[in-house]
């Protein structure tokens, strides 16, 4: 590559060049988008205010990436220096510039097929105070018009825009911005001072070109050039400024101002009046009370806060991590989308590292950071502080008992969303523990929806709103350990700052890989029209089901999204072997056979884990035996090699891998990212390989495998118990799922029909491995559900609260595990052994009084409740 200073002949403007805009990030789609237009017709490039600092960089760029070359600029004022500029004389650029020599050298330009570069606006000044509405590029425009009526190769305008600072526009103007210009409208002396404090931090943007062709073709006949001026006019700087708050985001509000817009708006004002009664003293102290609640809730965004919670990420969680795999193009579409309106983001929570990884992404893709919705645990000193400025604002779990705080956050949001600020919150409420999505939690999802619907109702069709869901997701958590305690009856420690960073001081890279993935966007009309016609008003049954709908779209878009990573095919393989051991390369096998039933799926995988043409990457399953085994999760045997002596580290063939019982908790974890893409199939294989192995004799005589309508009863049995536990197709009915899996499971070699029977494949020995691979992938959520069904004859004594009857069952899965009754530790966890609860009251088995557990009167006997345990065992392999 040629130096940057041969850019230019002048030394001096070379030197510049070289020193202060090398480190100008440029989007991508702009050096495309422009020579895409240059192989069309002539282009010319279109800024919006005035700039000497936005044209030299848009010199040295035009010249660095071989662009077509500025021959033109409108009253810059660079006096000695436009010879350079401009190949005119010295004694040329010290004379009065005039508006006919200007034009005439504007179309001599476009006639020697050159390019320009117009700016539209001229910035405020301190002598010119009202110079930001002036016209300044209207005379030029109107020649180009006038150039584009006399030739037929189209002329193209390109918008674009330097963003020379982060931080967001003022609504509070002060007398510094007075004097010099505000950061949106920069004077001169503002321009040269945000160059010099941010060059190693701008960013270009560039908006869709406009082809005059086009745009005069479809004018309206006989329009004068005053109307085709204003509306060209218009087109660019609505363009410019889409890119331009692309970067920056929605113009901030002085506190105090937000703060009385949200207490006046006119639902809660209704709410506060209501409570009040018809006291002014009441409605007064209503006000004030709402206001204090605004500054608990409310985020204040610190770019010095950003930047310092970026350094402090590079310090800690970036050291954690051996690297961050990004969706790209699906980063890409969210930046569209967040030029065409607001953006909700709605990720998986598996992690605290969740709070701050989208705002680190965000920045470091110069798009605006998204304000995060945190639970009110996290407020403490000195996180929260840090937190709020960084973009968290703080919402109580509950707002149950307080009608004016729920009215508070809807005002709140509604306000966020009108001024267009991205908004950010975790659809399941809390981290999951276990690795899998949680159930959506519709409390914030539903205020949000009705802020959109009621943004629509008052403003008019309102802005675009879309729901990004977002999958993040982790070789290893940092909060592993503390996730093991919990699930094994451990008590939920408070965060505090030592808890949360205590696993900064861990070795580098002890965590694996992190990954983030973006799935469809979606839209309210969008899935209205899955409900059905679109209709205004909207009653409130709709409304609910709308949310519902929405919640798990999104939930659904999440899993489908969620990328395959080393550790989590390892984990599966080892989890799933039923064997003490398993050798490298049966490991190897296994994840391979794994991946193929994955790619199957259409699943996504991590970077590290495929090559380039999609096949497994074998140095990933090493280097995720390795991560394990640093961790203690895997012990790594040499049979042969005498105790106390190391074996060759290439050595692969002879290694053999165990997984300690106590470890595969942590293993389980991992392995439950990917469970979802075998829920449909397991549903129907668990039947099958519980009869394959549990059947008598007489059922044997009747044939093999199962009738297809006691299969299709079986599997929607085992759908309706794990109601709470697995995200299950919306958009279909449980019939046309069956149908469709069974001729799909058929059509992969994994089940046969023999005379109305469906029996696992007798024919084709992958396909049946496949079958039984689906059933050990839930195995352990059976085993939990069949703790908690033993555990229910502790309610024989009476009743119980939930959190004291989920210890007990802990305990008697301890029990039965030590006693050999089930295969795996991984069984006796928490959370799964509360959904078991929550599903057998769903069924008719407990019921509820004062808050606590009880049996329901048909099952209130000891031989009752082993019925519920029969029914369960039933679909296990008796061990």
């Amino acid at each position: 590559m040629a130096r940057l200073g041969s850019y230019s002949p002048n030394p001096a403007l070379g030197w510049i060049y070289e020193r202060f805009f090398e480190h100008i990030e440029v989007d991508e789609t702009w050096a495309k988008q422009v020579r895409a237009a240059e192989s069309r017709g002539t282009v010319l490039y279109v800024l919006r205010n005035l700039s000497f600092v936005d044209f030299l960089a848009l010199d040295y760029l035009t010249k660095k990436l071989a662009l077509p070359q500025i021959k033109f600029a409108n009253d810059l004022g660079l006096g000695p220096l436009e010879p350079v500029l401009e190949r005119r004389g010295l004694l040329s650029s010290l004379l009065p510039r005039s508006e006919s020599r200007d034009v005439a050298r504007l179309r001599q330009a476009i006639e020697d097929g050159g390019s320009a570069a117009l700016f539209l606006k001229r910035p405020s000044s301190l002598l010119e105070p009202g110079a930001r509405g002036k016209t300044e590029g209207d005379l030029y425009l109107r020649t180009v018009l006038a150039a584009q009526r006399t030739t037929r190769e189209p002329i193209l305008l390109v918008p674009q825009v330097f963003v020379w600072t982060r931080g967001p526009d003022e609504r509070k103007q002060s007398i510094f911005d007075s004097l010099f210009g505000s950061r949106e409208w920069p004077g001169k002396i503002r321009t040269v001072t945000q160059f010099l404090m941010n060059w190693n931090f701008v960013t270009l943007r560039a908006g869709a070109p406009v082809d005059l062709q086009e745009f005069l073709a479809n004018a309206e006949p006989g329009a004068s050039d005053d109307v085709l001026v204003r509306r060209l006019t218009y087109a660019l700087l609505r363009r410019l400024e889409r890119e331009r708050h692309a970067v920056i985001g929605p113009s901030k509000k002085p506190s105090d101002r937000l703060r009385d817009q949200v207490v006046r708006s006119p639902r809660l004002q209704k709410i506060i009046r209501d409570m009040a009664g018809g006291g002014e003293a009441e409605r007064r102290v209503l006000g004030y009370r709402a206001l204090s609640m605004l500054r608990e809730l409310e985020a204040e965004v610190d770019p010095n806060a950003l930047r310092a919670m970026d350094t402090a990420f590079d310090a800690t969680v970036a050291r954690m991590y051996t690297g961050f795999e990004i969706d790209e193009e699906g980063l890409a579409r969210v930046r569209a989308a967040s030029k065409d309106g607001t953006i909700v983001l709605l990720p998986s929570h598996k992690s605290h590292v969740d709070y701050i990884l989208l705002t680190r992404l965000f920045m470091h893709a110069n798009m605006p950071v998204p304000l995060v919705a945190a639970g009110d645990n996290l407020s403490f000193f000195p996180l929260g502080p840090i937190l709020r400025r960084g973009g968290a604002f703080f919402i109580r779990r509950s707002f149950k008992g307080d009608r004016l705080y729920g009215a508070v956050v809807d005002a709140y949001m509604r306000r966020l969303i009108l001024d267009g600020w991205p908004l950010e919150f975790f659809l399941e409420g809390g981290r999951s523990r276990t690795g899998k999505l949680l159930p959506p939690k519709l409390g914030l999802l539903s205020i949000v929806v009705d802020a959109v619907l009621g943004a629509g109702e008052t403003e008019g069709e309102g802005r675009n709103v879309y729901f990004v869901p977002i999958s993040i997701g982790y070789e290893r958590v940092v909060e592993e350990k503390s996730y093991v305690r919990e699930l094994t009856g451990g008590e939920k420690q408070k965060e505090d700052v030592r808890g949360l960073f205590a696993a900064a001081e861990t070795a580098l890279g002890r965590y694996g890989r992190l990954n983030v993935q973006f799935g469809e966007i979606l839209t309210l009309e969008g899935v209205e029209r899955e409900l059905g016609a679109v209709t205004r008003p909207m009653t409130p049954p709709r409304r609910r089901a709308l949310v519902t709908r929405l919640a798990y779209r999104v939930m659904n878009e999440i899993n489908r999204v969620t990328a395959i990573t080393p550790s989590a095919l390892v984990a599966a393989a080892l989890l799933t072997h039923d064997r003490r051991g398993i050798g490298h390369a049966e490991l190897v096998e296994a994840c391979e056979r794994f991946a193929r039933i994955l790619q199957g799926r259409s699943a996504r995988f991590t970077p590290s884990a495929v090559d380039a043409s999609g096949v497994l990457r074998h140095a990933s399953i090493r280097e995720a035996c390795e991560l394990f085994q640093r961790a203690g999760h895997v012990e790594t045997h040499h049979p042969g090699v005498p105790v106390g002596e190391r074996a060759r580290r290439d050595d692969d063939g002879d290694r053999v891998y165990v997984v300690p019982d106590v470890a595969r908790l942590s293993l389980d974890i991992a392995k439950n990212l990917m469970v979802h893409f075998f829920v449909t199939r397991a549903m129907i294989t668990t039947p099958l390989v519980a009869h394959a192995a549990n059947a008598s004799v007489t059922e044997r005589a009747e044939g093999p495998g199962l009738l297809r309508a006691h299969l299709e009863e079986q599997a929607q049995a085992l759908s309706r118990l794990f109601k709470h536990e697995f995200q299950f197709r919306a958009d279909a009915t449980f019939e046309t799922i069956f149908a469709e899996t069974i001729d799909a499971m058929v059509a992969d070699g994994e089940l046969e029909l023999h005379e109305g029977r469906i029996l696992l494949s007798g024919n084709d020995d992958e396909g049946r491995e496949r079958a039984v691979l689906y059933y050990r992938m839930i195995r352990s959520f059976l085993e939990g559900y069949r703790i908690a069904a033993r555990a229910c004859t502790a309610l024989l004594k009476g009743a119980l609260a939930p959190k004291e009857l989920v210890k007990r069952a802990i305990g008697i899965g301890e029990r039965m595990f030590l006693a050999g009754e089930l295969f795996g530790r991984e069984a006796v966890t928490g959370p799964v052994i509360e959904n078991a609860f929550l599903a057998f009251a769903d069924q008719g088995y407990l019921g509820r009084a004062d808050g606590k557990y009880v049996l329901a009167e048909s099952y209130a006997s000891a031989d009752a409740v082993r019925v519920i345990e029969g029914r369960i065992a039933s679909w296990l392999p008796r061990r």
